[in-house]
């Protein structure tokens, strides 16, 4: 396995006390240090979603540290699923390619059944078209006011019938050229493509929930229900590495057959 010297260099220069950047103060304790490092060579791009990185035994003595402080570190990354263990193959990048986390963010579950047989979501692309971010967008999305944002506008289908409607908003100089095409051929989610085609990985994401009556006509036509039915309204905001903003997505959700679906520790 090809070595690190990026990170074994960022763990010299912090124990000489020197101005490396580490992603955690220098009084942390020190597996804390290494995750900031294996935090940095993940957000570079030194290793590749998909990509298996260093054994932990290689680690440390690159790093110049015991096994179970890398182990310690490692075992967080994977807790937060920026890394995904896999017994007597490795510790890779996680992806949002991978089938455990392909619909990390979507916690919309069937009521009878399971996301096995009910199947992946069907998207249907209204609208992908460029736009100027207005005060509010541009704050979300760490932008200034008037710069160039992506707006699409989709609805999911869960077997059929159409169950989500979102508006998703992303900064456009990171996604130059994406289409609503693009989004309706790619054989898998969205945040795969993104992380696929753009570069951009996903990594957590903030939302907001609320109980309200479908307001208008449109709404209720795009979702096959009745003016006033209860809907349940998400907001997201997801970040990549460094806290990033990088898509504001706004939903409304049919909960007749679904509900929301949060696991908590």
């Amino acid at each position: 396995m090809a070595e690190a010297p990026g990170i074994s260099k960022s763990i010299e220069d912090a124990s000489n006390g020197t101005s490396a950047p580490l992603a955690v103060p220098a009084f942390s304790p020190l597996y804390r240090q290494i995750k900031g490092l294996l935090l940095q060579s993940l957000q570079s791009g030194q290793w590749q979603p998909g990509e298996a990185i260093p054994s932990e035994m290689e680690l440390a003595q690159q790093l110049r540290v015991s096994q179970g402080t890398v182990r310690k570190a490692i075992d967080e990354l994977a807790a937060e699923h920026l890394l995904v263990r896999k017994q007597g193959k490795g510790t890779f990048v996680a992806t949002h390619t991978e089938r455990h986390v392909q619909y990390r963010f979507l916690r919309l579950r069937p009521d009878a059944g399971g996301l096995d047989e009910e199947g992946p979501a069907q998207r249907h692309i209204l609208h992908c078209r460029r736009l100027r971010a207005n005060a509010e967008m541009a704050q979300q999305l760490a932008l200034r006011s008037g710069d160039a944002v992506i707006h699409i506008r989709r609805t999911l289908s869960m077997q059929g019938t159409p169950t989500v409607l979102e508006d998703i908003w992303l900064p456009a100089h990171a996604f130059k050229g994406i289409s609503a095409a693009q989004i309706t051929d790619y054989q898998g989610p969205t945040y795969a493509l993104l992380e696929k085609e753009y570069g951009v990985r996903m990594i957590r994401a903030n939302e907001k929930l609320k109980a309200i009556a479908c307001a208008d006509e449109a709404t209720a036509a795009l979702l096959q229900v009745a003016v006033g039915t209860p809907l349940l309204s998400v907001e997201r905001t997801t970040y990549t590495y460094n806290d990033v903003p990088m898509e504001v997505r706004r939903g409304v959700y049919r909960t007749d057959t679904h509900h929301y679906h949060n696991e908590i520790n």
